[in-house]
């Protein structure tokens, strides 16, 4: 990209050395599992065998005889506290520990306080839980079912039906669909993945009786929310807990729920008054954390014999597990599973998804991409395929006569979205061109005479990314805005401060790179800090690809107001000492699309 600034002060588009390098090179990093405090305990987990159980008793008189076992905490003794539930950030409610049933295999059934990690892990193992085994239901369709085995009875609504969401004009399309000339359909399933990123999660609660104050040291995302829902929990005040998120060994989204160890370590340092340690092993992070997709999708495409595609038809479950513990904004239930219309002029489309509780462990989870932006780019592609396969088309070519058109731009699709600007065609073309797409068919045609196979795919996808505009989303009903504070120095060095959390992304260099080539100091004189709440300014987390459109943009306004502060200041011989804040909704630059009004 063009850039005004030179390579000595390294703005955007220069290559400089990533500012993070040097302690994560040298194992210098500081992650959650590195912060040790005097008096130190250690938390773990007793987790349930069965998926699906009544819990007739709970027998701790071993672990609490052994040496070195401070506390055992039920869910008895939570409930006790206030403390046996918890929200999710899609506003349902998770248990912390169970005080009558478990609902997932791997689920936490009580949690054990030690002198050290190995004791409680032998404590964990010395507690006795009776469990009288229940039906499971594992098939989301199942559960829908009347006589379906109910997954959470704690509700009001005695259904395992969580939520319908839908998007777009049904009598539209069907209207279209009782008239079209060719349609094809296609089940579709996405299963449940996980994150596994490298390190797992854990925090170190710590609580100061006498100033009152809660510092959590966790594996956060989104270390604002995350105090916003221990104070939810909790009862206390914001302004005495402060979360602390340092390196992180990868998120992914899988760091973005709160999990009940979390709540836990935090109750046991109330509880002891000394600082309380947890970190999970593998198996339970691959067992207990939340998971991805899980969407069972059925697609139907209306089209013409010559290959125009008229309207899309698609209805989803989405397998959310015991808890809706997803991280979706709370005003999109579905996510953004509504761009399925994808890169494509339709008609009409309309979408309809149907949330349900099974026996699992909780779902909803974005991995790696922005709120079920993956399933909608895989739904559409594929049903393209389909089409392009029922008519005997090339892919391509039916593709290229879809394509929403240059000048078709500003663009509103069936769903709701506006498309600001693209040229789809010519850069499909483009991509055509760079692979010899014309002489790998004809290879393909060659080969296939010889009968031996070979694919070729294609996929052209419009995604939207970079969360952020106050008036469309949000979570737990805080706007999703981001912020930024630049501090500039009399020397001309500066201190950058943002509300977004790295994972591994290079946040120090990148933001770093926005404020050099805003206000043309060297990059190397510019500190960047996040992941604590005592001093980074308020924001709604990493994830859905959203950390350089919303928090990026916040850096370079705030960079802007200073720069134009400095005009009107006397002439400096160097730089003045200048403070500047910019806090609100950014519009996400990297987007292709945004919504032009809230839909449910």
């Amino acid at each position: 990209m063009a850039t005004t600034q030179s390579t000595q002060i390294g703005g955007l588009g220069y290559a400089v050395k990533r500012k993070e390098d040097p302690r994560f090179i040298r194992g210098k990093g500081t992650y959650v599992d590195d912060v040790k405090l005097p008096g130190m305990l250690y938390l773990d987990i007793v987790r349930s065998p069965l998926a699906h159980a009544r819990i007739t008793q709970i027998d701790a008189s071993k672990a609490l005889a052994m040496p070195g076992v401070v506390a055992v905490i039920t869910g008895k003794d939570l409930e006790a506290a206030g403390l046996a539930w918890m929200p999710t950030l899609m506003g349902d409610r998770q248990m912390v520990l169970p005080t009558d049933r478990v609902v997932y295999y791997a689920q936490e059934v009580a949690a054990v306080v030690a002198e050290d990690r190995y004791t409680a892990a032998d404590a964990v193992l010395a507690i006795d839980v009776e469990y009288e085994p229940l039906e499971p239901v594992v098939d989301p369709f199942r559960a829908l079912q009347p006589d379906a085995p109910l997954v959470r009875p704690d509700r009001e609504q005695k259904t395992n039906h969580i939520w319908h969401w839908e998007a777009g004009d049904k009598e539209a399309t069907d209207r279209v669909f009782q008239e079209a000339e060719v349609v094809v359909a296609q089940d579709l399933y996405i299963p449940r993945i996980h994150v596994s990123s490298i390190e797992t999660c854990g925090c170190v609660a710590s609580f100061d009786r006498v100033s009152g104050k809660l510092t959590i040291w966790m594996t956060s995302q989104a270390p604002h929310a995350h105090r916003t829902v221990f104070s939810l929990v909790s009862g206390i005040p914001e302004t005495k807990i402060r979360v602390i998120s340092p390196d992180i060994g990868g998120g992914f989204g899988g760091k973005v729920p709160v999990y009940p160890g979390y709540v836990l370590a935090t109750v046991a340092s109330l509880q002891t008054g000394r600082p309380v340690k947890w970190i999970e092993d593998r198996s339970e992070n691959l067992q207990a954390d939340s998971f991805a997709r899980d969407y069972h999708i059925h697609a139907e495409v209306a089209a013409t014999r010559d290959g125009k595609m008229r309207a899309l038809r698609v209805r989803t479950v989405a397998d959310h597990g015991a808890f809706d513990a997803a991280a979706n904004p709370s005003k999109f239930p579905a996510g953004l599973f509504s761009i399925g219309t994808g890169s494509y002029d339709l008609e009409a489309a309309h979408f309809s998804v149907d949330g349900v509780y099974t026996n699992k462990a909780p779902g909803g989870v974005a991995y790696r991409c922005s709120f079920r932006v993956t399933e909608a780019v895989h739904m559409i592609e594929r049903m393209v395929d389909v089409l392009a396969d029922e008519l005997d088309m090339d892919p391509a070519e039916i593709r290229f006569k879809n394509f929403i058109q240059p000048e078709q731009f500003p663009y509103k699709s069936p769903t709701g979205w506006e498309y600001d600007s693209g040229n789809y065609p010519a850069a499909l073309q483009k991509a055509l061109d760079a692979i010899g797409y014309q002489e790998l068919r004809r290879e393909q045609a060659e080969k296939r005479a010889r009968g031996e196979l070979m694919g070729i795919g294609i996929s052209t996808f419009t995604e939207i990314v970079g969360a952020g505009p106050s008036h469309t989303f949000d979570i737990l009903g805080i706007k999703m805005f981001d912020s930024a504070e630049i501090r500039v120095h009399p020397t001309g060095s500066a201190l950058v401060r943002i509300g977004v959390q790295t994972q591994g992304q290079g946040h120090e260099t990148t933001f770093a790179q926005i404020v050099a080539e805003e206000l043309g100091l060297p990059v190397e004189n510019i500190v960047v800090e996040h992941g604590d709440t005592d001093t980074a300014p308020y924001g709604l987390g990493t994830y859905g690809s959203r950390s350089t459109p919303t928090a990026g943009a916040a850096t370079a306004v705030a960079a802007r107001k200073i720069r134009e502060k400095a005009r009107l200041l006397p002439r400096p011989t160097c730089w003045r000492s200048t403070r500047t804040i910019w806090s609100g909704a950014t519009t996400p630059s990297a987007s292709r699309a945004r919504p032009s009004a809230p839909r449910r």
